[in-house]
């Protein structure tokens, strides 16, 4: 077990209730594992994309011919047809098909790459990889959406050329997939590597030009798709975007299954496991928080920007009342500010041995999503028990499919987390190779001809800790000291849940600023996020918004290490009052 303290860099994560929801970079003592070159103190500055209008009508995208691939549908959408933020996206044609269409010789299922592509007819020069979240099984519509609460816009509305994916497999084959190597490796990465030549041939078939500007963008396992395309695919694209990502799927998921085992100590209905850190529980933590470290960003507002500071100036066991009899939702007991402190610490199995990273305590952990994901009863982790064992494990494990609950209760952290790091002559890849990005670290291959990652990160996640990717950051610091925010920046959204919600100003436009970046040279010093309360613009309310804040208040997110501090003069509901600072 000692291999899984020093090599992991890892993480995954489930939408344990309704998707797969991705964890992200890092274990402790790992600083050395990955290789790479520093990066120039000088980058090229790519030149921006430049528009141009479809030259055949949609239907005629329906004769496109390219290697193992099969177009179904070529269809024309009018402008208005779809919308974002009630706002008409432009007309376009989509096209719909599939890739490597095959009988698979190990569990005699069709597999095949399903995808969907929306083209402008008044283009931008873009193209956007839309990397789905979950599980797949499904083509999610190739509107460009990359995270965040309350989109006001998309990439297809922006002009950009857009494709989605199901990863290689149905919804039917969702729990089972994972029996069939190839199908494996088709959700973990090689779907993208198969689309995205076939896809850039499309746009130069439709515009007699290829994109001037590739993009790989996505959420949760979207993020991690975009992570493997910086280091998988990273001639391809010339800038990639990250929300609450994984670097290596995996362990968070097997995190969850240890929170749930911590949690269900303290549960009154022992496998509802809600019932062991209720509502009023969730809260009386939160105001703990905020009690201790609300003012250290020097305004007292209902959120904790300086979340570092934070995690040593909070201490559960001395700041969050104890109950003196039974639990009524002001105080916490004993026993269960002990198994609280262990969920948000770093898991461990019987000797002591971490296998994930901690997560910070965060005043969002009030937030629906948060208690949706870290909050998860048996039945939720049931359904998601037979992807874990056929997926992740090495051979596929089917007593997830079986006997889920019986696999859930019965993990084993000293033995099982080895089968996820297991090969065999016909599964010659480990679901913690074939799940994250190879080398995280060695980003030069794609910022040293210009290109930019951006990763933004839920500090209140629930799913995939806001530690794995400040952890991957820290690294890159340390390997190629402050030049690498030339190339590379990480934001973190304080209160925000996993993607969106929460407590948060969770609305706001990564992609753009992103673009702005690799094609214009404007490096994205701030990012301004707002809060989703009534009256906003995109119809997508956050409930959750506290009544005393402005329901349009705005926040700097801050490249970290720089965090959002109040001015101490001007509005403090905008952030133009705010600078981002140690």
């Amino acid at each position: 077990m000692n291999d899984l303290n020093n090599n992991i860099l890892s993480r995954l994560s489930l939408l344990m209730m309704i998707s797969f929801l991705l964890a992200a970079c890092g274990g402790d003592n790992d600083n050395d594992r990955y290789q790479g070159n520093p990066p120039s103190n000088q980058t090229p500055q790519l030149s921006p994309a430049v528009g141009a209008k479809i030259k055949k009508r949609c239907e005629q995208l329906g004769s496109f011919q390219y290697a193992n691939t099969t177009i179904t549908s070529a269809t024309a959408e009018a402008a208005g047809a779809v919308t974002v933020a009630e706002k008409p996206i432009r007309a376009h044609c989509v096209v719909t098909g599939y890739m490597f269409p095959r009988i698979s010789p190990i569990d005699g299922q069709e597999y095949r790459i399903g995808f969907e592509m929306r083209l402008p007819l008044d283009w931008s020069g873009r193209f956007l990889f839309q990397a789905n979240g979950g599980f797949g099984g499904e083509l999610i519509p190739a509107l460009g959406y990359v995270g965040s609460g309350g989109p006001l816009t998309n990439a297809l509305y922006e002009g950009f050329a857009v494709i989605s994916s199901d990863m290689g497999h149905t919804l039917e084959q969702i729990t089972t997939f994972g029996i069939d190597p190839q199908a494996r490796l088709d959700y973990g990465y090689d779907s993208m590597i198969k689309l995205t030549p076939m896809a850039k041939q499309l746009i130069r078939f439709s515009y007699d030009k290829l994109p001037d500007r590739s993009y790989a963008g996505g959420a949760s396992r979207g993020g991690n798709l975009a992570l493997n395309a910086a280091t998988r695919l990273p001639r391809e694209y010339d800038g990639i975007y990250a929300n609450s990502p994984s670097f290596e799927p995996p362990l968070s998921s097997i995190a969850q299954i240890y929170d749930f085992k911590e949690l269900r100590k303290v549960a009154t209905e022992i496998d509802e496991t809600i019932t062991a850190f209720t509502d009023a529980e969730r809260k009386v933590v939160a105001d703990s928080v905020l009690n201790k470290c609300d003012k250290l960003d020097g305004i007292v507002d209902g959120m904790v920007q300086d979340v570092d500071r934070c995690q040593s100036e909070f201490n559960i066991q001395r700041d969050v009342p104890v109950c003196q009899g039974e639990r009524n939702g002001t105080c916490l007991s004993a026993e269960q500010i002990q198994v609280i402190a262990a969920v948000f610490d770093t898991p461990v199995n019987s000797k002591g041995e971490k296998f994930y990273v901690s997560e910070p305590y965060d005043p969002g952990i009030v937030g629906q999503k948060w208690a949706n994901l870290k909050l998860a009863p048996l039945s939720a982790l049931d359904r998601s028990a037979g992807v874990l064992g056929t997926v992740f494990e090495t051979p596929p494990n089917l007593l997830g499919l079986e006997r889920p609950s019986e696999y859930i209760l019965n993990y084993n952290f000293d033995t099982d987390l080895i089968k996820l790091y297991r090969t065999d002559n016909t599964y010659k890849e480990s679901s913690t190779a074939f799940m994250g990005p190879p080398d995280p670290l060695n980003v030069t291959p794609l910022t040293s001809r210009g290109g930019k990652i951006m990763v933004v990160h839920a500090v209140a996640d629930g799913s995939t800790s806001e530690k794995e990717s400040q952890n991957w950051y820290d690294q890159l610091l340390q390997r190629y000291s402050a030049t690498i925010q030339n190339s590379v920046r990480f934001f973190r959204v304080p209160g925000m849940n996993h993607v969106s919600q929460g407590v948060a100003t969770d609305q706001f436009d990564g992609l753009t600023a992103l673009v702005r970046w690799v094609e214009y040279g404007e490096k994205p010093d701030r990012i301004i996020a707002t809060a989703r309360g009534p009256g906003n613009p995109s119809g997508d309310i956050n409930s959750e918004i506290p009544s005393n804040w402005a329901p349009n208040r705005t926040r700097p997110l801050c490249p970290y290490p720089l965090i959002a501090r109040y001015s101490g003069r001007g509005d403090s509901e905008k952030a133009e009052s705010f600078n981002c600072a140690r």
